[in-house]
Protein backbone atom coordinates (compact mmCIF):
# COMPACT_ATOMS: atom_id res chain seq x y z
CA UNK A 1 0.00 0.00 0.00
CA UNK A 2 1.43 3.18 -0.79
CA UNK A 3 0.57 6.91 -1.58
CA UNK A 4 -1.32 9.27 0.02
CA UNK A 5 -4.04 10.61 -2.24
CA UNK A 6 -7.78 11.07 -1.31
CA UNK A 7 -8.45 7.52 -1.61
CA UNK A 8 -5.30 6.41 0.75
CA UNK A 9 -7.17 5.07 3.86
CA UNK A 10 -5.84 7.74 7.45
CA UNK A 11 -5.09 4.06 8.91
CA UNK A 12 -4.66 0.58 7.42
CA UNK A 13 -3.68 -2.44 10.01
CA UNK A 14 -3.00 -5.38 8.21
CA UNK A 15 -3.53 -9.21 9.85
CA UNK A 16 -2.79 -8.04 13.33
CA UNK A 17 -1.14 -10.77 15.63
CA UNK A 18 -1.10 -10.04 19.12
CA UNK A 19 -0.22 -12.74 21.98
CA UNK A 20 0.59 -12.36 25.56
CA UNK A 21 2.34 -15.87 26.07
CA UNK A 22 0.28 -18.80 25.25
CA UNK A 23 -3.23 -16.23 24.98
CA UNK A 24 -3.91 -14.73 21.51
CA UNK A 25 -5.66 -11.57 22.36
CA UNK A 26 -5.71 -10.84 18.63
CA UNK A 27 -5.77 -13.02 15.54
CA UNK A 28 -5.26 -11.76 11.81
CA UNK A 29 -6.93 -9.01 12.39
CA UNK A 30 -7.80 -5.98 9.60
CA UNK A 31 -8.47 -2.55 9.99
CA UNK A 32 -9.33 0.33 8.36
CA UNK A 33 -9.99 3.97 8.76
CA UNK A 34 -10.42 6.00 6.37
CA UNK A 35 -10.17 9.54 5.37
CA UNK A 36 -12.70 11.84 7.37
CA UNK A 37 -14.82 8.77 8.47
CA UNK A 38 -16.29 7.73 11.63
CA UNK A 39 -16.13 3.99 12.63
CA UNK A 40 -17.51 2.60 15.66
CA UNK A 41 -15.29 -0.19 16.91
CA UNK A 42 -17.44 -2.37 18.73
CA UNK A 43 -16.80 -5.91 20.69
CA UNK A 44 -17.99 -7.62 24.84
CA UNK A 45 -15.42 -7.26 27.23
CA UNK A 46 -12.09 -9.51 26.05
CA UNK A 47 -12.93 -8.86 21.95
CA UNK A 48 -9.91 -7.06 21.47
CA UNK A 49 -11.03 -3.66 21.28
CA UNK A 50 -8.09 -1.84 23.86
CA UNK A 51 -5.49 -4.18 22.74
CA UNK A 52 -6.13 -3.28 18.79
CA UNK A 53 -6.10 0.40 19.57
CA UNK A 54 -2.62 0.10 22.06
CA UNK A 55 -0.94 -1.98 19.11
CA UNK A 56 -2.13 1.29 16.90
CA UNK A 57 -1.27 3.90 19.41
CA UNK A 58 2.27 2.02 19.91
CA UNK A 59 1.42 0.80 23.78
CA UNK A 60 2.12 -2.84 22.54
CA UNK A 61 4.02 -3.76 19.84
CA UNK A 62 2.15 -6.12 17.44
CA UNK A 63 2.98 -10.16 17.40
CA UNK A 64 3.36 -10.33 13.84
CA UNK A 65 1.18 -8.38 10.93
CA UNK A 66 1.66 -4.53 9.44
CA UNK A 67 0.32 -1.35 9.73
CA UNK A 68 0.32 1.53 7.39
CA UNK A 69 -0.52 5.34 7.59
CA UNK A 70 -1.32 7.41 5.04
CA UNK A 71 -0.06 4.52 3.09
CA UNK A 72 3.41 4.59 4.28
CA UNK A 73 4.23 1.42 6.30
CA UNK A 74 5.43 2.60 9.60
CA UNK A 75 6.68 1.29 13.10
CA UNK A 76 4.98 2.68 15.93
CA UNK A 77 7.17 1.82 18.87
CA UNK A 78 5.37 4.37 21.40
CA UNK A 79 2.35 6.52 22.08
CA UNK A 80 4.78 9.56 21.17
CA UNK A 81 5.77 8.33 17.51
CA UNK A 82 1.84 7.44 17.50
CA UNK A 83 1.21 11.30 18.45
CA UNK A 84 3.73 12.58 15.95
CA UNK A 85 2.32 11.28 13.04
CA UNK A 86 -1.30 12.67 13.82
CA UNK A 87 -3.01 10.10 16.02
CA UNK A 88 -4.59 11.35 18.94
CA UNK A 89 -6.35 9.52 21.78
CA UNK A 90 -8.72 10.48 24.18
CA UNK A 91 -9.00 7.62 26.86
CA UNK A 92 -12.01 7.10 29.20
CA UNK A 93 -10.39 9.15 32.08
CA UNK A 94 -9.05 11.39 29.10
CA UNK A 95 -5.77 12.14 30.33
CA UNK A 96 -6.48 15.18 31.64
CA UNK A 97 -5.44 16.75 35.73
CA UNK A 98 -8.83 17.78 37.41
CA UNK A 99 -6.53 20.52 39.91
CA UNK A 100 -5.20 22.12 36.45
CA UNK A 101 -6.96 24.65 34.63
CA UNK A 102 -8.69 24.18 31.40
CA UNK A 103 -5.22 26.04 29.60
CA UNK A 104 -3.04 23.82 31.44
CA UNK A 105 -4.31 20.64 30.04
CA UNK A 106 -5.12 22.08 26.99
CA UNK A 107 -1.50 22.13 26.20
CA UNK A 108 0.36 19.82 28.78
CA UNK A 109 3.01 19.31 27.28
CA UNK A 110 3.13 21.27 24.54
CA UNK A 111 3.38 24.69 26.52
CA UNK A 112 4.29 27.98 25.10
CA UNK A 113 7.23 29.96 26.76
CA UNK A 114 8.45 33.00 26.63
CA UNK A 115 12.29 33.19 27.68
CA UNK A 116 14.98 36.57 28.09
CA UNK A 117 18.54 34.93 27.58
CA UNK A 118 18.59 32.06 29.37
CA UNK A 119 15.62 32.78 31.48
CA UNK A 120 12.63 30.59 30.16
CA UNK A 121 8.59 31.41 31.53
CA UNK A 122 5.13 30.42 30.33
CA UNK A 123 3.16 32.27 28.14
CA UNK A 124 0.15 31.80 30.29
CA UNK A 125 -1.71 34.64 28.85
CA UNK A 126 -0.90 33.54 24.86
CA UNK A 127 -2.27 30.19 25.87
CA UNK A 128 -5.06 31.21 27.87
CA UNK A 129 -5.95 33.05 24.63
CA UNK A 130 -4.91 30.21 21.98
CA UNK A 131 -6.90 27.66 23.60
CA UNK A 132 -10.08 30.03 24.07
CA UNK A 133 -10.29 30.81 20.82
CA UNK A 134 -9.33 27.40 19.36
CA UNK A 135 -12.43 25.69 21.45
CA UNK A 136 -14.67 28.70 20.16
CA UNK A 137 -13.76 27.66 16.69
CA UNK A 138 -15.48 24.43 16.82
CA UNK A 139 -18.41 25.56 18.97
CA UNK A 140 -16.84 25.34 22.41
CA UNK A 141 -17.24 27.91 24.70
CA UNK A 142 -16.07 27.75 28.25
CA UNK A 143 -16.75 29.90 30.77
CA UNK A 144 -13.28 30.84 31.62
CA UNK A 145 -9.93 29.27 30.46
CA UNK A 146 -7.83 29.29 33.94
CA UNK A 147 -10.89 27.23 35.44
CA UNK A 148 -10.30 24.02 36.96
CA UNK A 149 -11.20 20.91 34.79
CA UNK A 150 -12.47 19.38 37.86
CA UNK A 151 -15.12 21.29 38.21
CA UNK A 152 -16.31 20.54 34.95
CA UNK A 153 -19.02 18.25 33.41
CA UNK A 154 -18.24 14.85 32.14
CA UNK A 155 -18.87 16.68 28.72
CA UNK A 156 -17.16 19.61 29.18
CA UNK A 157 -14.07 17.52 29.68
CA UNK A 158 -14.34 15.58 27.04
CA UNK A 159 -15.27 18.47 24.44
CA UNK A 160 -11.61 19.91 25.91
CA UNK A 161 -9.88 16.42 25.06
CA UNK A 162 -11.71 16.40 21.25
CA UNK A 163 -10.52 20.18 20.78
CA UNK A 164 -7.15 19.88 21.98
CA UNK A 165 -6.74 16.84 19.12
CA UNK A 166 -8.35 19.16 16.82
CA UNK A 167 -5.42 22.09 17.53
CA UNK A 168 -2.75 20.00 17.26
CA UNK A 169 -3.44 18.77 14.17
CA UNK A 170 -4.68 14.94 14.80
CA UNK A 171 -5.80 13.03 11.25
CA UNK A 172 -7.14 10.35 13.57
CA UNK A 173 -9.01 10.51 16.33
CA UNK A 174 -9.19 8.09 19.47
CA UNK A 175 -12.26 8.04 21.58
CA UNK A 176 -12.60 5.07 23.78
CA UNK A 177 -15.97 5.31 25.57
CA UNK A 178 -16.28 9.01 25.49
CA UNK A 179 -19.87 8.88 26.46
CA UNK A 180 -19.87 6.43 29.38
CA UNK A 181 -21.63 7.17 32.88
CA UNK A 182 -22.84 10.89 31.05
CA UNK A 183 -26.13 12.11 31.20
CA UNK A 184 -28.29 12.81 27.91
CA UNK A 185 -27.55 16.58 27.50
CA UNK A 186 -23.59 15.56 27.86
CA UNK A 187 -24.01 12.21 25.61
CA UNK A 188 -25.79 15.08 22.79
CA UNK A 189 -23.05 17.46 23.03
CA UNK A 190 -20.38 14.73 22.44
CA UNK A 191 -21.63 12.89 19.67
CA UNK A 192 -22.14 16.77 18.46
CA UNK A 193 -18.37 17.46 18.67
CA UNK A 194 -17.47 14.16 17.02
CA UNK A 195 -19.90 14.94 14.47
CA UNK A 196 -17.97 18.55 13.76
CA UNK A 197 -14.29 16.74 14.40
CA UNK A 198 -15.62 14.78 11.20
CA UNK A 199 -16.75 17.87 9.15
CA UNK A 200 -12.69 19.68 9.95
CA UNK A 201 -11.68 16.93 8.30
CA UNK A 202 -10.61 14.39 11.15
CA UNK A 203 -10.96 10.40 11.23
CA UNK A 204 -12.66 8.89 14.35
CA UNK A 205 -12.63 5.60 15.83
CA UNK A 206 -15.23 5.72 18.49
CA UNK A 207 -15.14 2.99 20.54
CA UNK A 208 -17.99 2.24 23.06
CA UNK A 209 -20.21 -0.70 24.37
CA UNK A 210 -23.10 1.53 23.30
CA UNK A 211 -24.61 0.60 20.27
CA UNK A 212 -27.03 3.77 20.37
CA UNK A 213 -24.92 6.07 20.70
CA UNK A 214 -22.63 5.29 17.95
CA UNK A 215 -25.28 4.37 16.02
CA UNK A 216 -26.22 7.65 15.83
CA UNK A 217 -22.56 9.37 14.37
CA UNK A 218 -20.63 6.46 12.55
CA UNK A 219 -20.24 5.62 9.01
CA UNK A 220 -19.10 1.99 9.44
CA UNK A 221 -18.90 -0.77 12.44
CA UNK A 222 -16.20 -2.81 12.90
CA UNK A 223 -16.79 -5.99 15.23
CA UNK A 224 -14.75 -8.25 16.91
CA UNK A 225 -14.68 -11.30 19.20
CA UNK A 226 -12.85 -13.34 21.30
CA UNK A 227 -9.84 -11.36 19.42
CA UNK A 228 -10.97 -11.58 15.71
CA UNK A 229 -12.52 -9.61 13.04
CA UNK A 230 -16.17 -10.64 13.00
CA UNK A 231 -16.57 -8.36 10.24
CA UNK A 232 -16.89 -4.43 8.77
CA UNK A 233 -20.45 -3.09 7.97
CA UNK A 234 -21.75 -0.27 6.62
CA UNK A 235 -23.85 1.54 8.30
CA UNK A 236 -26.97 1.25 5.90
CA UNK A 237 -26.34 -2.07 6.09
CA UNK A 238 -27.06 -2.88 9.30
CA UNK A 239 -29.38 -1.77 12.29
CA UNK A 240 -28.87 -1.50 15.77
CA UNK A 241 -30.40 -4.91 16.60
CA UNK A 242 -28.18 -6.52 13.94
CA UNK A 243 -25.15 -5.22 15.59
CA UNK A 244 -26.23 -5.82 18.61
CA UNK A 245 -26.67 -9.47 17.63
CA UNK A 246 -23.46 -9.73 15.77
CA UNK A 247 -21.51 -8.30 18.98
CA UNK A 248 -23.19 -11.37 21.17
CA UNK A 249 -22.48 -13.83 18.28
CA UNK A 250 -26.66 -14.16 18.25
CA UNK A 251 -26.10 -13.58 14.37
CA UNK A 252 -22.83 -15.04 12.43
CA UNK A 253 -21.46 -12.82 9.84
Amino acid sequence: MSGNGTDTPVVHMEKIVKRFGTITALNQVDFTVNRQEIVGLLGDNGAGKSTLIKVLTGVYPPTSGKIYFEGKLVNITSPRIARALGIETCYQDLALVPHMSITRNFFLGRELTRHLGPIHWLDLHQMDKESRDALRNIGIHIRSPREKVGKLSGGERQSIAIGRAQYFGAKLLILDEPTSALSVGETHKVLTYTLAAKERGLSVIFITHNVGHVYQVADRFVILRHGELVGSYPKEEVTEKDIASLITGERER
